[in-house]
């Protein structure tokens, strides 16, 4: 790269920090990217440290040592947060997305790229201290909210299919029950997406009891792999037995009224974690 003025360096290191969440980048990188002094370095990096929390963009941390560096770690602060939770729940409510048998539409929010970076962003914020090396999800319709988490996470996504896929290798497979039928079924991932030790985050777009999420709790320990947490967009509040106890969701369906056309979506349980 060509040797650029401050001005042009900070936006080019801020965009440069931004892509590469929760990874270490020593000062002799940026020293030579940018043919800098690290002590010029090192007064950017205050800025666009300062920047960052004021404007609640996350946190950049410095990690001491011979191999230490900086580190962007994104959050969004608790005002942002529960503006986007608001707006999920209001989302939701709308008594269109009602569908015969009582689900919701949902595709719409699943679909909508900036909206699923700003929820990744979110589930993010409440993981920033822990160590994750992957985001799960099950095909198909979690995909969307896992990519996005793990984005923010500077993470890779693991997709549990529920078929086997010849273009993936060789598999692992489980049969799990349920929640809400107790009807056998089984799930599968290829043997390479995690490796022994592993520490995953697993997310989905819906949970009422919890077979499928537990079906994936499950498969971890085929992989010696250990879970971080779960996180869902929705959780059904009227349910006999949970098969997951400890989760994070954004939002909360409490009733859907098919007659009379009446959806009732609250928030759900993130801001205890936060």
């Amino acid at each position: 790269m060509k040797k650029l003025k401050r001005s042009a360096r900070l936006v080019d290191m801020t965009y440069f920090l931004l892509q590469h969440p929760h990874e270490i980048v020593s000062l002799t990188r940026f020293s030579e990217r940018y043919q800098a002094a690290k002590s010029s370095i090192s007064e950017d990096l205050v800025i666009i440290k300062e920047m960052f929390e004021d404007e609640g963009y996350g946190a950049l941390l410095t990690i001491p040592g011979a191999s230490g560096g900086v580190k962007y770690m994104p959050k969004m602060n608790k005002s942002e947060a529960e503006t986007l939770v608001d707006q999920l729940v209001i989302d939701l409510n709308k008594q269109e997305r009602i569908l015969p048998g009582g689900y919701l539409y949902m595709m719409d929010l699943l679909g909508n790229p900036k909206l699923m970076h700003e929820v990744g962003r979110l589930f993010a914020s409440v993981l920033h201290n822990k160590q994750i090396d992957a985001v799960m999800t099950v095909a198909t319709k979690g995909i969307p909210l896992a990519y996005a988490v793990g984005q923010h996470l500077g993470v890779p996504v693991s997709i549990v299919r529920r078929d086997h896929r010849i273009t993936e290798g060789s598999m692992v497979s489980i049969n799990y029950a349920s929640g809400s039928s107790d009807r056998i079924q089984t799930m599968t991932l290829a043997r390479r997406s995690l490796a022994p030790g592993a520490k995953v985050f697993i997310v989905d777009d819906f949970m009422k009891a919890g077979g499928t999420l537990k079906g994936m709790v499950d498969l971890l320990e085929e992989f010696d792999a250990d879970l971080v947490g779960i996180g869902v967009l929705v959780e059904a509040a009227e349910v006999n037995e949970r098969l997951v106890d400890d989760y994070i969701s954004l939002t909360k369906l409490t009733d859907v009224n098919v007659r009379e056309k009446r959806i009732d979506v609250s928030e759900g349980n993130v801001f205890e974690k936060y």
